[in-house]
């Protein structure tokens, strides 16, 4: 059966997930955005687009009857009014938002609604999740479980050792905001930019700390059985010690729209990314103590003739893997669906989970 998808967001992300569904014969895809310049650009590429104020529910709900479902690509701060927008037109919601308040807006609608709410569906929060709740699956009985994931530069050159990939506001809100987590098996808030660790993948050093929203609700789903679970964003060392110079010492955390503005003039954008997901847990197997890791390394590539981000095929890939899990039957159709609710070796197999694949799922396991 194929559906009819609105994407609502015409940026980088929601421009990759458009050309995906557009290449599929399973889907057809319009974009919705007050943007007319980027518009513009999907048109001339053949894919349909509507420009509408997407702030307006009314609109936004009118606009969005006659499709199967709604990708919300939009920044985080519109997800609660894109989320009633499907909920009053009947559509199934899907979205990539890491904020945790908005995906709390997401589930109250849920449980009144006939169709899904699937939200945090890209890379983290979203495809970590199915690969850690599957990592977590493989033990009898599971102590830790943490998650570690990075977009970065291939090629750093500044002090920050640092290039914007993605959306700046949802950056600064995991560098500034309280961070899930299960710490002595009882769930809490830890701080971001703490719990610092070094790791090494493929003869590279890298750093990891707390940051907010890469969990989604997997710290729910593992209470009462696991004893550690975490989430912490991975980048090249070096990283945080400036951070808390621009977030403490100089109180940037108080003043994010000033530090958008440093980090967008300051910052480059950059297609020649890397993105990193490092899980690993550690629990009991057939009675003795045993250690897990999950390795995904996913590099920039072009797919049809034009070349996208690493960032941009993992987000894309982590949401229309799981749209596909729906529209295919495998998942609920009806009320609030978690991350950890799919079984990964479906979503490696969607057509768009496949991207994955290049990035080699590998597993690493040893007795503790």
């Amino acid at each position: 059966m194929s559906w009819n998808i609105c994407v609502v967001g015409a940026g980088k992300i929601g421009q990759m997930i458009a050309a995906l569904l557009k290449s599929s014969t399973n889907y057809s895809v319009t974009v919705a955005d007050r943007d007319l310049a980027a518009l513009s650009v999907l048109n001339r590429q053949g894919i349909s687009t509507n420009q509408i104020d997407v702030a307006n529910p009314a609109d936004l709900a009118n606009t969005l009857r006659g499709f199967d479902a709604v990708i919300s690509a939009a920044p985080f701060f519109l997800t609660p009014t894109i989320a009633q927008a499907a909920a009053n037109a009947g559509v199934h919601y899907f979205d990539l938002t890491e904020d945790v308040a908005a995906t709390e807006a997401v589930r109250d609608l849920a449980r009144s609604s006939q169709s899904a709410f699937m939200p945090q569906c890209g890379l983290a929060p979203g495809f970590v999740g199915i690969a850690g709740a599957a990592l977590a699956d493989e033990f009898d009985t599971i102590d830790s479980l943490h998650m570690r994931v990075g977009a970065l530069p291939l090629y750093p050159t500044n002090a920050l050792k640092y290039n914007l990939t993605w959306s700046t506001d949802g950056l600064i809100n995991e560098y500034c905001n309280p961070c899930d987590a299960i710490v002595n098996g009882v769930r809490t808030k830890t701080a971001p930019l703490e719990d610092h660790e070094i790791i090494g993948h493929d003869g590279v050093e890298y750093e990891c700390f707390n940051t907010s929203g890469g969990l989604g609700t997997l710290p729910e789903t593992l209470d009462g059985k696991a004893r550690a679970v975490s989430y912490r964003s991975i980048r090249y060392p070096g990283h945080r010690d400036i951070l808390r110079l621009l977030l403490n010492d100089l109180g940037l955390e108080r003043r994010r729209d000033l530090l958008k503005e440093i980090f967008e003039t300051a910052l480059p954008r950059t297609d020649q990314d890397v993105v990193l997901v490092y899980c690993t847990a550690k629990g009991m197997i057939d009675g003795s103590l045993r250690e897990k890791s999950l390795i995904n390394k996913s590099f920039a590539r072009t797919i049809d003739g034009t070349t996208w981000s690493a960032i941009q095929i993992t987000t894309a890939a982590g949401v229309l893997g799981v749209v596909d899990l729906m529209r295919t039957g495998v998942l609920p159709a009806q009320g609030f669906i978690r991350q950890e609710q799919v079984k990964l070796s479906d979503f490696l197999n969607t057509e768009f989970g496949r991207l994955y694949r290049a990035g080699d799922v590998t597993e690493q396991n040893k007795a503790a």
